[in-house]
């Protein structure tokens, strides 16, 4: 299949394909750039080219290129494990699964390594829950079939209470947002409140405040994509450095360089036992300078 389109304002290739095919992800476009199947004016050319308004966009869609687990030696910091279930530390910049555009050094492929016996399950075996890329903290996943049942129907019965920290741009009004979230109807990429959402629950504790910036201890009831950012932004205090519901203008300023949003603690019950069992994780270092020495954590 061939689409076409004209250029009306000048940005990267990719993205402009991205925004006029929205069904699409960025990733896939740079992959069909890097096979050729994308050309301006009839030429092929690179994914960070920036084609002029009025220039010609012919794409030819190609299959998403087919996505293998293979197991990878990446190094991880365990902060539990036992034959059922194991708890890491996800580091800043660490995909969870394979998809396009991120093929490999993902969690699971990790994962794949340090459980030799891990039950294949698609390109997501023994992932419960998810966390985005940049952000850091707190990840739980299953070893077994049995588990893996286990914990999902825990999240869906509410029985696993998640607690993030994050540093807000201004103090949020509200304790509790009790906002349903979907798909932005123009974006596609991007979550918002709306009243055809699904629900979305989240409870916000201000534990400290200095210039204007807020320490915040956001416990998400719901677990829907984006939500703690989704929320925050809604009360017009986005988080620090998140370049999708933030301010680019002051994550510039501030030399923010990613979302600072942190997993910090994970209370579950066991899959085999039903004990409740929590697991806490510190921010990392470019999360503490921000910390230290106006706020404190507990």
């Amino acid at each position: 299949m061939t689409k076409s389109f004209i250029v009306k304002e000048p940005k990267r290739l990719d993205k402009l394909c991205s925004e006029q095919f929205t069904e699409h992800s960025r990733s896939y476009f740079q992959y069909l750039i890097e096979k050729g199947s994308v050309t301006c004016n009839g030429k092929q050319v690179k994914k960070r080219e920036i084609p002029q308004v009025g220039d010609e966009i012919q794409i030819f869609f190609l299959a998403s290129p087919e996505l293998e687990l293979v197991p990878e030696p990446i190094s991880l910091e365990v902060l539990y494990e036992d034959a059922s279930v194991i708890c890491i530390y996800k580091p800043i910049g660490m995909v969870v699964h394979p998809a396009p555009g991120h093929p490999t050094g993902t969690f699971v492929n990790a994962l794949l390594h340090h459980c030799q016996s891990l039950p294949p399950q698609d390109l997501r075996p023994g992932i419960v829950h998810r966390l985005d890329k940049d952000t850091s903290g707190v990840l739980l996943a299953a070893k077994t079939v049995e588990a893996h049942q286990k914990l999902i129907a825990s999240f869906s019965n509410r029985d696993i209470q998640k607690e993030y920290l994050t540093i807000t741009v201004g103090r949020p009004p509200q304790e509790t947002v009790n906002a349903p979230i979907g798909r932005h109807k123009v974006k596609r990429k991007e979550m918002t409140v709306t009243e055809t959402g699904r629900e979305a629950l989240t409870h916000f504790d201000v534990l400290g405040g200095h210039n204007g910036f807020f320490l915040v201890r956001a416990r998400p009831v719901t677990g829907r994509t984006h939500q703690i950012r989704v929320h925050l932004k809604e009360q017009k205090t986005p988080v620090l450095g998140d370049p999708i519901y933030g301010s680019e203008k002051l994550n510039r300023k501030m030399g923010i360089q990613r979302t600072l949003l942190h997993a910090h603690r994970l209370t579950f019950p066991h899959p085999q036992t039903g004990e409740k069992i929590t697991i806490t994780a510190p921010p990392p270092e470019d999360f503490q300078k921000w910390l230290q020495p106006h706020f404190e954590v507990d």
